[in-house]
Parts: C-alpha cells; sequence; structure tokens
C-alpha cells in the first residue's frame, strides 16, 4: 500500500496524524467534452435562503444599530463580509414557512407588532427587520431579492400591494415607501407565488393550488418597463403529480417552478446527529444527496411535456442537509454543525446542478447563517465559516460559466446498504476562457486517480485546491476556525494530453487548465 502526497499533505493540514499505511487507491476515467459545451450554469444556483427561524435572521445577520459587534444599519460587518466574499447572487426572504404567515405592513414604519413565530419554536418575532432592512441588506451584499409572497393566509390584494410599495416610482404606496425612508423603488426581480402549498403553505391539493397561484400571480404586477419573474410553489421531493398539475395549468402564469429535496439521512423527523456518525451514516448521507439526480431528470421530464422550449425554469429553492438540531438548542431553531461531510453533499449538488443546467437555473440551500446547513455559523460576537461555505467559495467560477459535460466511469464506493459511485465531477469554462473541473471523492478511506480525456482542451499546465480533512466529521468551531479549510493541492498533472488527478479520500478538488 501506498500513500499519496495529496493525501499526506491534507492529512497534516487537517492536523491528524499521518498512519503508516495508506488504503489502497481506486481508479477512474472520464471525458470532457470541451468541443460539445453545454449551457449557462446560471449564478443563481448559487442564490442564499435567509428565513425567520431561529438565529437566522436575528444574531446572525441582524444585531440592530445599537449593537456592540460591528455593523452597518443594525447588520453585522462580519457576516455580510463573508457573504460579499462568496458573490452571493440573489437572497431568497422571508421564508420558509415564515413567508406562509407573513404580513408585510406588520415590518414598516415606526409600530411594529411583535408576534409569536408559530412555525418555528413559539419565540417572539419583532419585525425588526422588514422590507426596508431586507433591502438593504440586499445593497450592502450586491446581492437580488427573491421575495417569497403569502398565499397561505394573506390575499391576493396584499400580495398585490406589497409588490406596488416595493416597486412602484410614483402613487400612494410610493409615497408611503418614501415617508418611510426610501422614495426611489426597489428593484424585486424575482417573486415567489406562495411556499410550499402543499403543507405549511395552505395543505392544499395540487389542483387547488395551480388555481390560486393562478388567481394570485395574476394580480403580481411590475411597473412598465420592468420585470419580475414568477415562481410557483412546486413539488416536495417526488410528488410528481403536483409538477405535472401545476405545470399543466399554471404554465402560462409563471416564470419559474420550485422543487424542495433536503437529504435527511433515517427517516422523518429528522434524528441523526450532524456531528456523530459513523461511515454508514456518512455513506447514507452521500447516497440521499445523489438522489437529487434521478429526482430533478424526472421532474425536467414533466416540465418537458408541457414545455419543451423550457421557457420556464426549476428552481431547486430549498436543499441541503437536515440532522437533528446540536444538543442543547431550541429544536425549532434548527441549528446543526456542517462538517466535511456537508462539504461533500454540497459538492455533489453543485455538480448535478451542472447536469441540469438547462432546466434548473435557480437553487438555494437552506440556509445561510445559524440554520441548517449554514454558509456561516455564529455566536454572539464570534462567527465562523463552515466547510459548505468554502465549497461555496471553490465554485465561484462556476457563476454564469459555459457547462463543459465531463463523462465519469467510476468505482464504487459504499458501506451497509447504500453504494454510489465514488467520484462526482462537473466542468465549466469561464468568461475569460479558463475550464476549471471540480472532483468529489466520495470514499472516506481511500483515494481514487481519475485520468481525464480532454477533448476540445489544449492544457499545458494546471493549478488548484482541495478540501480536505483528517477524519469524516471534522468541523469548524469558534475555537478551531480553520479546521477545514481549502488548501493547495499538487496531486494533479497534464500527461499525454490527458489530465490525471489523485484525489484523496474525502476531498473535494478544484481544478484550473491552463
Amino acid at each position: 500500500m501506498r500513500k499519496t502526497l495529496a493525501t499526506i499533505a491534507a492529512l497534516m493540514l487537517s492536523g491528524t496524524a499521518v498512519a503508516q499505511t495508506a488504503p489502497t487507491e481506486g481508479a477512474a476515467t472520464a471525458t470532457l467534452h470541451a468541443d460539445t459545451p453545454g449551457p449557462t450554469y446560471d449564478r443563481r444556483i448559487f442564490t442564499q435562503f435567509a428565513e425567520h427561524l431561529g438565529n437566522g435572521i436575528y444574531g446572525g445577520l441582524w444585531v440592530g444599530k445599537g449593537s456592540k459587534i460591528p455593523n452597518t444599519r443594525g447588520f453585522r460587518n462580519d457576516v455580510v463580509g463573508a457573504l460579499k466574499e462568496l458573490g452571493v447572487p440573489v437572497v431568497r426572504w422571508p421564508g420558509g414557512c415564515f413567508a406562509d404567515e407573513y404580513h408585510w405592513r406588520e415590518g414598516i414604519g415606526a409600530n411594529r407588532p411583535v408576534k409569536i413565530n408559530t412555525h418555528w419554536g413559539g419565540v417572539t418575532e419583532p419585525n425588526a427587520v422588514g422590507t426596508h432592512e431586507f433591502m438593504d441588506l440586499m445593497d450592502q451584499l450586491g446581492s437580488e431579492a427573491y421575495i417569497a409572497g403569502n398565499v397561505g393566509n394573506g390575499t391576493p390584494r396584499e400580495m398585490a400591494e406589497w409588490v406596488e410599495y416595493m416597486t412602484s416610482p410614483a402613487g400612494s404606496l410610493a409615497d408611503e415607501r418614501a415617508k418611510n425612508g426610501h422614495k426611489a423603488p426597489w428593484s424585486v426581480p424575482y417573486f415567489g407565488v406562495g411556499n410550499e402549498l402543499w403543507g405549511c403553505g395552505g395543505n392544499m391539493r395540487p389542483e387547488f393550488a395551480a388555481d390560486e397561484t393562478r388567481r394570485y400571480a395574476t394580480f403580481i404586477k411590475a411597473p412598465r418597463d420592468t420585470k419580475i419573474l414568477k415562481i410557483a410553489s412546486g413539488a416536495n421531493v417526488d410528488d410528481y403529480k403536483w409538477t405535472e398539475t401545476m405545470i399543466r395549468e399554471a404554465a402560462d402564469q409563471v416564470d419559474g417552478l420550485s422543487l424542495h429535496y433536503y437529504t435527511i439521512p433515517g427517516s422523518w423527523p429528522p434524528r441523526a446527529s450532524a456531528t456523530q456518525f459513523d461511515e454508514s451514516g456518512w455513506a447514507e448521507t452521500l447516497s440521499e444527496a445523489n438522489r437529487m439526480d434521478a429526482l430533478i431528470t424526472k421532474h425536467s421530464a414533466i416540465m418537458d411535456k408541457y414545455d419543451p422550449k423550457k421557457r420556464i425554469f426549476l428552481a431547486v429553492d430549498e436543499w441541503g442537509t437536515w440532522y437533528a438540531g446540536d444538543p442543547g438548542t431550541n429544536p425549532g431553531f434548527l441549528r446543526q454543525q456542517n462538517t466535511l461531510r456537508d462539504a461533500l453533499v454540497a459538492a455533489i449538488h453543485l455538480n448535478i446542478f451542472a447536469k441540469h443546467a438547462d432546466r434548473v437555473k435557480m437553487s438555494a440551500i437552506a440556509q445561510m447563517v445559524n440554520v441548517l446547513q449554514a454558509m456561516i455559523l455564529t455566536d454572539g460576537a464570534k462567527m465562523v465559516k463552515t466547510p459548505t461555505y468554502w465549497v461555496f467559495d471553490l465554485y465561484k467560477p462556476w457563476m454564469d460559466a459555459t457547462v463543459l459535460p465531463i463523462d465519469v466511469q467510476s468505482p464504487g464506493y459504499g458501506a451497509g446498504k447504500w453504494s454510489m459511485p465514488a467520484v462526482s465531477a462537473s466542468a465549466v469554462r469561464d468568461k475569460a476562457g479558463v475550464a476549471h473541473v471540480a472532483l468529489a471523492n466520495l470514499d472516506p478511506n481511500r483515494g481514487n486517480t481519475v485520468r481525464i480525456k480532454l477533448d476540445g482542451i489544449a492544457a499545458t499546465s494546471v493549478s488548484g485546491k482541495v478540501l480536505t480533512a483528517g477524519t469524516m466529521n471534522a468541523l469548524n468551531d469558534f475555537g478551531a476556525p480553520d479546521a477545514v479549510k481549502p488548501a493547495a493541492f499538487d496531486g494533479a498533472r497534464i500527461d499525454g494530453g490527458a489530465l490525471v488527478v489523485t484525489l484523496p479520500a474525502k476531498s473535494v478538488v478544484m481544478l484550473d487548465l491552463k
């Protein structure tokens, strides 16, 4: 048995002692078809989701203008700065299930009622962060707004007036907006016509939901010379009847259709630990993440039947891991730690979205800060970037790049009853003409060498980064914020016109070809 230099380096970086022997490597082959480029990998696939849930907004993003934590108009500078580094293109707000009971007028002006957040933890909602504050956050991040409207217990009039309040250049609602501190209209490029109408958004049957979608969407009107893309509440996981009904009955009223799927090891409700798991828990989670490919394939086929020209995009606007909450936290806050396993889940999804980039034009990981598979965790004045954050950082070249199809023949990996290909991959060419290849080795025990035939690329050099650690459950916490962080990678070379990569076990590798 032999060790690769990349594996040894990764283990040394993680602070884990290198064993005397390392598992034998597997071998994979692939072909990169740069000569037959695919669709654009839409930047909106990197959309973030910020719901009024737990400490996602209050404490995570918002600390208030009078806080000792450094902030800009109430939003903490460290978190905003970290998110700006990711180039977050779009943020979905205010929910989620919270949106199904959100009345926008309670979040404007000076006198805002304190309500109970009936969906998440039964805690008070101060309404301190409302429309004006959220739009200010968008300005600070340089992001676009994806507003989720209340179809659950709101009215078409209420939704229409919210749109008018935000976007109208003149009129009574524009005057009210100006009195509340913002004279110019805001841009609202994306508006969700409800959230999870099959569940917390009203427990509707698909036929009724389609009719309600048509009704509410009718009154979402953009000012002259502007456009609001309307996104319908789509299916939960494999509810293909929902997709067919919605696309058949409401396609002429919307521009996008959502899909929600969470990676949940075990059964519902989530009971598995975010940090304490064995290899079976690792394999089950990654296998469930891979299920996204089949789900998108089947939902897309139904959409193709009614929308062959792909006018309506698929927005996978809730995805990510969902475990039991961290011990000692409010179970309604959905706060969970984030390990190397979650980093692999993120890479799997971003690679799958490349395969379906002709239909998937938006996705939103759940969620941005302190909730579920978050980019960032905070505790008072402290902040840490999670392993998932670093995957999103590695994939930044994918934003609006051209997908380069890549076919992979991979050895298998499995544990217990869970099995899957060991190697996940995607590739793009950015606007500067540079090709990038992402490879994830799902096997936690052994490396994998991948030989990639390069069709249409005359590369002479390769450089890269690797994200890995010594253990499956390695994580970043406030005492060790850099335990899982990208490092320089030298395990790739150009050999006879092919790209040869030696992937360390349990790793995400990002390569730049020149």
